[in-house]
């Protein structure tokens, strides 16, 4: 049996895999079934099939396979009954962070405009019980500034480091677990340091958003709502976890649709909910109109780091970015020019096709760009499989278009400009090159294991 988007031509475990797995998730179904019935028990538990990874070594581990599927709507509403009950020891305060390229997908869906989304995806979740709905475009303002400066320390130390440059793009999950377990020690030692904006956000909730409230971190249930399903993985990467209080920066991740699909369940419509404002980490302080970063279906890392580097490195202002596209759409270059020089050299590359295509190059020492923005899905973020697909799992080409358009209209914001993270690099992070922003903000990408075939698939 092969699966759809295996590393290897014929994966020996996958069927394994699969019947441990189903066996373990049936296990567990038949608890959730034998558990008190409440008002949600008619909610069908989503289902992660391994055709939904992304970026897989012989697919996904039965235990991760059970942990994911833990990270579904039942656990949602398994904590929000928790909290209807008498024992107070066992309440959580429910936090949901909302992904920029989520709000396309809702506002496009419902007929809404961008801003009407946000808040009646905000009163919806609401109305079932969340304390706090946050916004993640402040996370994603420190994971740019912290990539921005990664990238103009290794391009100083270029010839004094062999893994300084190329320098690869750290936000995509599926990308990092691609890399971690089939790329392993060529590659890993180029990925940027700096976390991904959910997990940056985790550390905000669980870290400075707690502290405010004086709350424990183990007392916040915290929510990602993100367009793919390899943010599940990412959550319960092993980094990401604070043995003390036994808990996880990110306690679940539901996609879009799966959010769509709880709102189907129960009877509701976006456009019956009534708005209410996104929630800020700062007290009653709430959200403002919602803002972007540059970059046309993601946070825009190449773009922002561009534009820095050719400041901070070459003096030099860009104001307007020239894409020139390579093999197909999703293989971009973008180039600098001094002097009739050459200086700067990144490239996009979205899907593992060109991904792999820019790692044999890297392997045979051909790669002659500086940076490179790696996502695994073709098309970027907004084409995540957690939305915007068909029944039949393919890409709803009119719905993503649209979505388009909806995200290319949201006003773009430099992350630099953001007074809360300035306010919050030297109230929370102790400075701007403190030993705590190491700590909080970036993480180390290792090889995991080694598959000697992985660079023999074609894509």
């Amino acid at each position: 049996m092969k699966c759809e988007n295996c590393t290897k031509k014929e994966c020996s475990k996958k069927q394994k895999n699969d019947d441990k797995q189903n066996t373990l998730v049936d296990s567990l179904s038949t608890n959730d079934e034998n558990e008190e019935k409440n008002e949600f028990h008619k909610l069908a538990g989503a289902k992660i099939f391994l055709s939904d990874c992304l970026a897989c070594d012989n697919c996904v581990t039965s235990e991760e396979g059970v942990r994911i599927f833990q990270q579904n709507q039942k656990e949602f509403f398994r904590i929000l009954n928790l909290n209807k009950k008498c024992d107070t020891s066992k309440h959580k305060v429910l936090a949901v962070s909302i992904c920029t390229q989520s709000l396309p997908y809702f506002a496009a869906k419902f007929n809404l405009c961008v801003n009407d989304a946000a808040k009646r995806l905000c009163g919806f979740l609401k109305s079932l019980g969340v304390h706090y709905v946050f916004d993640t475009t402040i996370a994603a303002d420190f994971s740019i500034l912290e990539s921005q400066k990664e990238f103009v320390q290794r391009y100083r130390q270029r010839n004094q480091e062999e893994h300084a440059l190329p320098m690869f793009a750290s936000a995509c999950p599926g990308w990092i677990r691609y890399a971690e377990r089939v790329l392993t020690n060529p590659v890993t030692p180029h990925i940027c340091t700096a976390k991904s904006p959910q997990q940056i956000m985790g550390s905000l909730v669980k870290g400075y958003f707690a502290r405010q409230q004086n709350l424990s971190p183990d007392k916040i249930f915290h929510i990602i709502v993100a367009p793919c399903y390899d943010k599940k993985l990412e959550a319960l990467r092993e980094d990401f976890y604070t043995p003390l209080y036994n808990s996880q920066d990110v306690d679940c991740v539901l996609t879009s649709g799966e959010i769509v699909q709880i709102m189907e369940q129960k009877n509701v419509s976006m456009k019956e909910v009534a708005e209410v404002a996104v929630d800020s980490l700062f007290g009653e302080i709430k959200e403002e109109d919602v803002v972007r970063h540059d970059g046309r279906r993601s946070d825009g890392y190449l773009e922002h780091i561009f534009k820095h580097a050719a400041k901070e490195l070459f003096d030099m202002d860009v104001k307007e970015i020239t894409y020139k596209t390579l093999k197909n759409k999703d293989f971009q270059e973008v180039t600098l020019e001094k002097d009739g020089e050459t200086v700067l050299r990144f490239a996009a590359a979205y899907g593992f096709r060109n991904i792999q295509n820019v790692v044999l190059k890297l392997k045979k020492g051909k790669v002659l760009y500086h940076f490179v923005e790696v996502l695994a899905c073709p098309g970027g973020c907004l084409n995540g499989k957690g939305q915007a697909q068909t029944e039949d799992g393919k890409p709803d080409k009119v719905l993503l278009s649209q979505m388009e358009e909806v995200y290319a209209a949201i006003p773009v914001r430099l992350p630099e400009t953001s007074m809360h993270v300035q306010k919050l690099y030297q109230d929370w992070l102790e400075g701007m090159d403190s030993k705590k922003v190491q700590e909080t903000l970036h993480t180390k990408y290792c090889a995991v294991n080694q598959t000697a075939s992985s660079m023999d698939i074609k894509w």
